[in-house]
């Protein structure tokens, strides 16, 4: 049986990646440091994935599926020098934690003469996600192996799109290793970046150039769901469906996320109408209740998500170069620093409505004008 070793047994890594994988006849192998997930998974050998919607809910069981302690570094190498495909899930911070871990696996498979490509899909929200941490492994492992990692191994970026809320221990009802996501299940990748051939692995969507796949997951998916957490703290909501069907909210966050996808759409060639489909589609999903995702877990880490290559700042410098009028996106940025502000000194909600249009009023077209 083909084996997957997945870094990261988290919401993405069980909630998506491991899904597709065991579905594409993997034994999946999950690298983790929670001992009691380990311990669970080693038990079970199986967890349950609960696909929620407004149209209703579908639990399926994820079988044939295991665990490895992430600090038994003896075995985290064993598994990842015998393994046909691997993936991380770990988050960025994460990743120089485990290149070394990786390097140590990688250096056991050369050593033990696996001469078969081993591809990783970097499942990580950061662009150049894959030379980020082809330069960790690479600065790991022994530089005599550099040319060896250069011809058997592929970094492989991915598009993480599908949404998995952080569990409470109400949606796991009876059972911790349960996850709640939404029915959207596809995962774009770089088709350059494969060594050998491409794997059969169900629903992955291998594109190229993969640039535009990566800049529309932060500048569309990112964007909109920034702009709806923040809008959404400041008048006081809780989850984000209630920020998607506030009338003012959503109109400022479909003004964003047009312009992005105007931007987008010049940047790389694209089809404006497929772009502006996907920003449909993805409000839609913004929409699903059922996911009780709330506006401030989307709004965690504010100086990240207003880095200047990030989803707020990034979106509107691409605006800017494309002569796209930024000012929603401006205004988001504003309602972010508003929320930083009230993380420090808890101020009250404010009402948006007035300001928001007055906002759009003062700032539409400065910026180009400047």
């Amino acid at each position: 049986m083909k084996k997957a070793v997945v870094y990261g047994a988290g919401n993405i890594g069980r909630g998506f990646v491991g899904q597709l994988l065991a579905q594409s006849g993997y034994q999946v192998s999950f690298i983790e440091v929670n001992q009691a997930v380990v311990a669970q998974l080693n038990a079970e050998h199986a967890y349950p994935i609960n696909i929620v919607s407004e149209e209703g809910n579908e639990e399926i069981l994820i079988q044939d599926v295991q665990a490895i302690d992430g600090r038994d570094a003896e075995a985290v190498a064993q598994a990842i020098s015998n393994a046909d495909l691997m993936a991380t899930a770990v988050g960025v911070p994460i990743l120089p934690r485990i290149a070394p871990l990786v390097a140590q696996g990688l250096t056991q498979r050369a050593e033990q003469g696996n001469s078969k490509p081993l591809n990783m899909i970097i499942c990580e929200n950061l662009i150049d996600a894959d030379q980020y941490l082809k330069k960790l492994v690479s600065e790991a492992i022994d530089p005599s192996l550099r040319p060896w990692l250069e011809e058997h191994v592929g970094f492989v970026e991915a598009s993480v799109g599908r949404m998995v809320p952080v569990m409470t221990e109400k949606m796991k009802a009876d059972n911790p290793l349960r996850i709640m996501v939404e029915p959207y299940c596809q995962l774009p990748v770089d088709r350059e970046g494969f060594k050998g051939d491409i794997p059969a692995v169900k629903n992955l969507l291998p594109a190229s150039p993969f640039a535009f796949y990566i800049q529309r997951k932060l500048y569309i998916h990112n964007l909109g769901h920034a702009l709806l957490a923040y809008f959404g703290q400041m008048k006081g909501l809780n989850y984000i469906w209630q920020a998607v069907r506030d009338p003012v909210i959503s109109r400022v966050v479909l003004a964003g996320m047009t312009a992005s996808a105007h931007a987008l759409s010049r940047e790389h060639g694209q089809d404006l109408p497929a772009i502006m489909e996907h920003v449909q589609d993805l409000l839609y999903r913004f929409d699903n209740r059922q996911l009780g995702d709330t506006v401030e877990r989307v709004g965690r880490d504010i100086p990240r998500k207003l880095a200047h290559d990030d989803r707020l700042v990034g979106a509107m410098n691409l605006c800017i170069k494309h002569r796209i009028d930024p000012s929603p996106i401006v205004l988001g940025i504003e309602a972010a620093l508003a929320c930083a502000r009230r993380q420090e000194h808890t101020l009250m909600p404010v009402d948006l409505d007035e300001a928001v249009m007055e906002g759009l009023r003062a700032l539409s077209g400065q910026i180009l004008q400047a």
